[in-house]
């Protein structure tokens, strides 16, 4: 009985060498007219020295991004009516950088901050301020009016 169990293994062996490897390859039917590159392995990124020595100061602190007040009549009115300070401020400062940047030199919160840029090439926001603080107090705090 052993004989004949490993005659048959033998056999099937045999048959498997015949066949190939690839005997029970199934071939894909594509439905896609587009070819997409199968996802692989990325890796994470293991580097072996830094590639920068020292790392950049701040670009843009909050004494770079508001570079200064804008001292116009319609500034004024924004400021007693509408408690909106108006500033000039860096062209790559962002509506989050200035909020930030209010906050830490005036030490008041924002509400909302409005950006254009001037036909000169100069940002200007309009940065509206919380109920609970008062833009005129702010800007005779600041001392520019």
């Amino acid at each position: 009985m052993a004989a004949a169990a490993t005659q048959k293994k033998a056999l099937d062996a045999k048959k498997a060498v015949v066949k190939g490897s690839n005997s029970k390859k199934l071939i894909k039917v594509r439905s896609s007219v587009n070819f997409h590159r199968p996802k692989t392995l990325k890796l994470a990124r293991t580097p072996k020295y830094q590639r920068k020595s020292i790392s950049h100061y701040a670009r843009l602190d909050a004494y770079k991004v508001v570079k200064s007040h804008v001292n116009s009549e319609v500034s004024i009115k924004k400021i007693e009516d509408a408690n909106t300070l108006v500033l000039t401020v860096d062209n790559k400062a962002t509506k989050t950088d200035i909020k930030n940047a209010v906050k830490t030199l005036y030490n008041v919160d924002a509400l909302k901050i409005n950006t254009l840029v001037r036909a000169d090439g100069a940002k200007k926001a309009f940065v509206k301020l919380t109920p609970e603080h008062d833009a005129l107090d702010v800007a005779s705090r600041v001392g520019y009016i």
